[in-house]
């Protein structure tokens, strides 16, 4: 496998490119993506059996079972960053092992129909929030510890939309290439 071939699988829609100042037409579509992403998600794994569901995306990445969870785990990470932007003054916000997180036994075994339903409320939830944020609301900023730079919330919405469709695409690609 080419360096390439690598990079296609662990990037399917590329790599996040930072968008500091996106339109309203922008913010928009992050919403709209992270709103319905938990339905799309859905779709994709519904016919899945378990030996599907603990095949990994690529070699040495996670499976499609562990990327369902780590997206519930990140993404209750990123409803509670934009609460402490929009409440507090450039809050540090921990980061993470992913990577242990992914290796947890509840990751690694449990089943999705645990991280699904999560992910439809929280999203819900998240929208609400989204969509009342004002143009002021939009430049507050964290300061993420883990990469030592601060992030403004329309960043933040911009990467937790590729996030969504970066995942989406791991499950929807291999998918494909595996014809299931």
């Amino acid at each position: 496998m080419t360096n390439s071939d690598l990079q296609k699988l662990r990037y399917p829609i590329g790599e996040y490119v930072l968008n500091p100042d996106p339109s309203a037409d922008e913010i928009k579509k992050f919403i709209d993506t992270i709103e319905s992403f938990p339905e799309r998600l859905s779709k994709a794994v519904k016919d899945l059996n378990d030996e599907q569901l603990d095949t990994p995306y690529r070699e040495g990445g996670w499976t499609i079972r562990q990327v369902v969870h780590h997206v519930a785990d990140s993404h209750i990470n990123g409803y509670c960053r934009f609460k402490f932007a929009l409440t507090e003054n450039t809050p540090a916000v921990k980061a993470y092992d992913e990577t242990l997180w992914a290796e947890l036994p509840e990751a690694k075994s449990a089943p999705i129909e645990l991280s699904l339903p999560l992910l439809e409320a929280l999203h819900k939830r998240w929208v609400v929030m989204l969509r009342a944020i004002t143009p002021a609301g939009l430049k507050r900023k964290i300061y993420h510890s883990g990469n030592k730079t601060e992030m403004s919330v329309d960043e933040l919405l911009g990467l937790y939309s590729w996030h969504s469709d970066h995942h989406l695409a791991h499950i929807t690609e291999t998918i494909k290439r595996m014809n299931w």
